[in-house]
């Protein structure tokens, strides 16, 4: 089995409640049996989420047909084409922002203005 990592998007069931949803994302993300969990992030309105997953063998891959904690949810589950690992991914970030948008990463955030809302600040 070659690696690769794989987009999951995952939209909970009518009724499920915003918090609900964002824990049960956290559960599922935080099983290390799925394979390294790349990045993730939950969606406003409707309820859910995405996360990478960097799979690098079969029982991993395996367990995209068990949706433990999202069971009853929408998930769909594809492969990406050039994020083969997690550092891959990460190349495909800066390939994406350099080369179609014309800006670094570093260039992005030495702009950022202060904002509460940028928990990413507060950890440097």
């Amino acid at each position: 089995m070659s690696g690769r990592c794989h987009l999951v998007y995952a939209v909970a069931p009518a009724g499920t409640t915003a918090g609900d949803a964002a824990d049960l994302v956290n559960e599922y993300v935080a099983d290390r049996r799925r394979g390294l969990a790349v990045w993730h992030d939950h969606f406003l309105g409707v309820h859910g989420g995405a996360v990478v997953l960097d799979v690098r063998s079969e029982e991993e891959q395996a367990l995209f047909d068990d949706a433990g904690p999202l069971a009853g949810w929408h998930i769909e589950v594809h492969p990406l084409t050039f994020a083969l690992t997690a550092v891959g991914f990460a190349a495909q970030v800066s390939f994406t922002l350099e080369q179609y948008r014309g800006v670094t990463l570093d260039e992005l955030a030495a702009a950022e203005p202060d904002d509460p809302r940028y928990w990413w600040k507060r950890r440097t």
